[in-house]
């Protein structure tokens, strides 16, 4: 039941890494008095938000599905700006609340500051200090920052990145990862998965490497590298097994099955839904990655995560001693990985080092801050 004097606001996202972290917003969003929800989705990635939608049972009000065959950063954004024009126009929101770094993102922002709507920024503050890399997230979420009237900040970090661009403390509130709120709702010791070799494969006995690899810029011989120091782990270490969820792009799958496809104890597998996947990163030994997300996730379960970039825009599980940096060079892959594997004292370290990015509980600040800003407007 809503009323004329309920703040509207505004939820827009397109991806799957962005419904897995507005997914405990919008939840918050509906059960508070005084607020009417109302949700947007691009569909960005079709498929793989639409899994997170329902495992999270959230109804979008208005669905662009935009996603097509082959489709370009200039076609996202040219459809994504229009259709968003439209809702807002529509539904006259108090506040549009965006999340992270996507074409979405920055797109719901300018639609935003074009009808002079509030923005919040969820996952506010986030920088490598390279605008190619990530790429385009580096630019989309700091461009984002110049259109928003509220940052929501995971960490102190986040918050100095913003405040060393000119943004006033005022408008940021530090509230954790959205992340570790979703995480701790789907993770179950006693899981099961729906593909066998999951369920076969020793994760006490054995040393499990949970792989990731899909970013634009390892694609060619950084991503040859990468797979080729994973299979001389593989040749090296008896006791070491590969879970390797390959993504869909057909470019990083010619790689992954020229390289890989063929060796043994390497299980190439399809993509997996969010909440098998985040259960499969609760069983492995470490991980291996070039995913930004995951980076955050894998500290709340004890994981050491070794990166498969040169930089990040997540430092603090750095700074932290859960993450480190291991580049894209295979030499530099094979020795941090081996390390890791055959160094228990190493392990351990990592694997117990304090997780930076909250407490499961940003969802609710984010909300309280919601409110706070209209009664202080």
């Amino acid at each position: 039941m809503t009323n004329s004097n309920d703040l509207k606001i505004l939820s827009i996202f397109g991806t799957r890494p962005e419904a897995i972290k507005m997914a405990p917003v919008v939840k918050k969003l509906e059960e508070a008095e005084g607020i009417q929800s109302i949700v947007c989705v691009t569909a960005q990635h079709r498929e793989m938000l639409d899994q997170v939608l329902s495992l999270f049972k959230i109804s979008p009000d208005y669905d662009l599905n935009i996603m097509k065959p082959g489709q370009t950063l200039n076609e996202i954004t040219c459809r994504a700006l229009k259709g968003l024009q439209d809702v807002i126009k529509e539904t006259q929101p108090h506040m549009i609340l965006v999340h992270g770094d996507t074409t979405t993102t920055f797109v719901g922002a300018l639609a935003a500051f074009y009808e002079k709507v509030n923005v919040g920024h969820v996952e506010a503050g986030l920088r490598s200090g390279n605008m190619y890399s990530p790429y385009p997230e580096e630019m989309n979420r700091s461009l984002t920052g110049k259109l928003t009237n509220i940052h929501f900040a995971p960490t102190k970090g986040n918050e100095s990145n913003l405040l060393s661009e000119g943004v006033d403390k005022d408008k940021i509130v530090i509230t954790g990862n959205t992340v570790i709120d979703a995480l701790i709702k789907v993770v179950n010791d006693d899981y099961r998965f729906d593909i066998d070799i999951l369920n076969e494969i020793d994760y006490v006995n054995k040393k499990v490497i949970l792989l990731t690899s899909h970013r634009r810029e390892n694609l060619g011989k950084p991503m040859e590298n990468i797979f080729s120091a994973v299979k001389e782990i593989v040749a090296k270490n008896d006791d070491v097994e590969v879970i390797f969820p390959i993504h869909l792009n057909p470019k990083v799958r010619e790689i992954a099955f020229n390289i890989l496809g063929d060796t043994d104890r390497v299980h190439i597998i399809e993509p997996l839904e969010y909440e098998p996947f985040a259960n499969l990163m609760n069983r492995v030994h470490i991980i291996l990655t070039d995913s930004g997300g995951i980076q955050e996730e894998a500290p709340a379960l004890g994981k050491p995560v070794l990166v498969l970039r040169t930089e990040t825009e997540r430092p603090e599980a750095s700074w932290a001693g859960t993450v480190k940096i291991a580049g894209i060079e295979k030499e530099d892959i094979f020795k941090l990985t081996d390390e890791l594997i055959n160094n228990e004292d190493e392990y351990e370290r990592m694997a117990n080092a304090v997780n930076p990015y909250g407490d499961g509980k940003a969802s609710e600040r984010i909300v309280k801050a919601i409110r706070e800003y209209f009664n202080n407007v």
